[in-house]
């Protein structure tokens, strides 16, 4: 099989639009595996969440990275992970790279943005940006860092996030570019894809673009093709379904005080079981364990 960090930059370099998921424990990243994706988004927001912590840095890189080990055994195809601001300056940036590699991860996104970070879609949250000149090291570190080379680094502009308009949107592109970035991820939280739209039409087919539509949902999957952008990020869709099932059955059972209502809307705990891949430990017990020894074997 190819490895993953080679199956990531071909979606780059794909002519055609590619499209990512997010994931954010090994069992949705097994999930979004099945539904035919060919990536998954490591979303820094969704494993955040799942841990019980504010999209804010409180969970430590050690601690996404952990999560992170669990999908990338769980699944078969690239891994983006969301490395917010690369979780410090240039030095952690080079760790972070050497580990995610080290655990086979296709590509790391890391923003141009103040350790530590605050959200792009929180209403009214300062969004502090980093110098140029800083975010560049970054990038150079990131790419010196790396040993597989094709390991990509994407760089996340979020000039728009925090207001600062189109021309310093460009600037940074140019910047970050020349820095050896694989590609570029622009940000936005309008409800429509304006700003998107206006950077594609100044910046062209330069290197490859990636977006994250989570607020302009409406605009139509084609408008992104026909501006030349290459990737997508579906950035929190399965968490925020898993959490609207889980607020409605929580509700239903403390209510009703009984699993009947529940058990025609959620799956049965054989298939979770298939997503564990319980077979393949059934077929390594035959093949390892002496007959005695083997948990179906009554005597």
């Amino acid at each position: 099989m190819q490895k993953k960090t080679t199956q990531f930059k071909a979606l780059l370099q794909a002519r055609d639009l590619q499209f990512l998921m997010e994931a954010h424990d090994g069992l949705s990243a097994r999930i979004v595996e099945e539904a035919g994706f060919k990536g998954i988004w490591g979303s820094g927001l969704a494993i955040a969440a799942s841990l019980g912590v504010r999209d804010n840095n409180e969970a430590s890189w050690s601690q996404v990275l952990d999560v992170v080990e669990f999908m990338s055994d769980a699944s078969s195809i690239p891994i983006m992970l969301d490395g917010d601001t690369g979780y410090g300056n240039f030095n952690n940036v080079r760790r972070l790279v050497r580990k995610l590699e080290q655990r086979g991860v296709g590509a790391v996104c890391i923003e141009d943005k103040l350790f530590p970070k605050n959200n792009s879609l929180l209403d009214n949250a300062r969004q502090p940006l980093e110098a140029i000149d800083v975010f560049v090291g970054k990038i150079k570190a990131a790419k010196d860092s790396q040993q597989d080379e094709d390991f990509c680094v994407v760089a996340r502009i979020e000039a728009f996030i925090a207001k600062w308009g189109l021309g310093e949107a460009l600037k940074r592109a140019e910047a970050y570019q020349r820095a050896g970035a694989d590609a570029l991820l622009i940000h936005s939280k309008l409800s429509t894809a304006d700003e998107i739209l206006a950077f594609m039409k100044e910046w062209g087919d330069t290197c490859p673009v990636v977006v994250v539509p989570t607020k302009y949902y409406t605009t139509p999957t084609s408008v992104f093709r026909e501006a030349g952008i290459r990737l997508v990020i579906w950035a929190n869709h399965l968490l925020r379904s898993s959490v609207a099932a889980m607020q409605k059955t929580a509700a239903t059972i403390h209510s009703q005080q009984s699993l009947l209502e529940v058990e025609k809307d959620i799956v049965p705990v054989q298939e979770i079981f298939r997503l564990q891949n319980v077979e393949e430990l059934k077929q390594a017990e035959d093949r390892y364990l002496p007959p005695a020894r083997r948990p179906d074997i009554v005597e």
